[in-house]
């Protein structure tokens, strides 16, 4: 399997089936989107009006007429290389990765690369391992234990281990940094299963830590209630960062999402927030697609941090997401430090609290189709990181 130079833009499916990638309308996509299980957000059609820095296309695979793939892919110009764009698949895109993904890919790239693409960009969505709660906990107490992937995980994903093998001998270059977080989005993530647990299922599963703080907050009267005042959100999304130390987006960006994914299905997007005696004290932003559920941003005040703002929005988004059948709430990113000195390891222990498990995935990979274009780029982005300008 190479797609250093794609002959055509089909190619056949281990089934023997022709596979042929194509343009197809934002309807079509969302249709496809809502006939799975579960997609990430960031393949949904809605998600290219977010992104208002890319040109967003949809595109689909197609055997024998019927629709058995789809893909938002997200184009960017980079300085003194107009001609030529990246071609970006965050998360995506949405096929079949148990099989030959050659079949998948190389029509792909042959399209890709006709239209312009100096190289591509995708994060399958596939799993290669997955930690308990307890293993977790187990590798913060023990000195000798530095990251995540010191423990023993369990039985690896073989469609992961599959998929990542299929990647590099295809000529795909890996993009996931060592310490998980980079310009793209995390290999490495947080989730509570949710299928066939209940309520109490949940709450016996969190550590006693997170239970007491869910109690006290209900305790002190604090209120979850679910709303549409982005600027309260954003105001204390500002104080956050600053508190925290990262940047914040602007409000435009966020009443951007909201419209988009609004538009697209009215429950997919819902703004949490939590007060206390009418002092707005955490707010959490919660995206939903079928049957996954992500914390996609979060705030809280410096002050009155004792009623426990944070978890009772987390308990209230854990709790709807329960009520909507979905299978997982996800937590999103944390880094694989295990280090107990490392600043970093404070973000994997509030969310190991919850009692999920930490998931590796396949990670974000490249493919290059112009190489000498690509290395320009690449030295680019490397300059611009150096300078402190990465990011997307």
């Amino acid at each position: 399997m190479s797609f250093s130079e794609p002959a055509g833009t089909t190619a056949l499916s281990p089934s023997g089936a022709r596979l042929t990638v194509e343009p197809i309308s934002a309807a079509e996509h969302l249709a496809f989107v809502r006939a799975q299980r579960s997609v990430s957000f960031l393949q949904t059609p809605a998600w290219g009006h977010v992104k208002t820095e890319w040109r967003a296309e949809s595109l689909g695979w197609r055997s024998g007429g019927r629709l058995v793939g789809a893909g938002l892919v997200l184009h960017r110009r980079i300085p003194r290389l107009e001609r030529f764009t990246l071609a970006y698949l965050p998360e995506g895109p949405v096929i079949d990765w148990t099989g030959g993904i050659g079949a998948w890919l190389d029509p792909l790239a042959a399209r890709l690369k006709a239209h312009g693409a100096f190289a591509i960009r995708l994060g399958p969505p596939v799993r290669t391992n997955t930690w308990s709660a307890a293993q977790v906990k187990e590798g913060i107490a023990d000195p000798r234990v530095q990251r995540l992937t010191d423990l023993p995980g369990r039985l690896a994903d073989p469609v992961g281990l599959g998929v990542t093998g299929a990647l590099r001998d295809a000529g795909w270059l890996p993009r996931s940094p060592r310490d998980g977080f980079g310009v793209g989005h995390p290999q490495f993530t947080y989730e509570i299963p949710l299928a066939g647990r209940t309520e109490d299922d949940l709450i016996r599963g969190m550590n006693q830590l997170w239970r007491r703080n869910i109690k006290k907050a209900a305790r002190e009267g604090v209120e979850v209630t679910v709303g549409d005042d982005l600027k309260a959100f954003h105001d204390l999304y500002v104080h956050t960062a600053e508190r925290d130390h990262f940047t914040p987006r602007p409000l435009r960006y966020f009443e951007t999402m909201f419209a988009a994914l609004r538009a697209e299905d009215p429950e997919r997007i819902r703004l949490y927030l939590a007060r206390h005696q009418g002092d707005l004290v955490a707010a959490t932003v919660l995206v939903r697609v079928g049957a996954h559920a992500w914390y996609a941003y979060g705030a809280s005040s410096t002050e009155k941090r004792e009623v426990r703002g944070s978890n009772a929005c987390q308990w209230a988004m854990i709790r709807d997401s329960l009520a909507a059948g979905c299978d997982v709430y996800d937590l999103r990113g944390i880094t694989p430090t295990l280090d107990a000195d490392d600043p970093h390891v404070g973000l994997i222990q509030f969310k190991v609290g919850t009692g999920g498990q930490a998931v590796r995935s396949v990670g974000e990979w490249d493919l290059p189709l112009r190489p000498v274009v690509y290395r320009a780029f690449d030295y680019y982005m490397r300059r611009r990181e150096h300078r402190g300008g990465g990011g997307r």
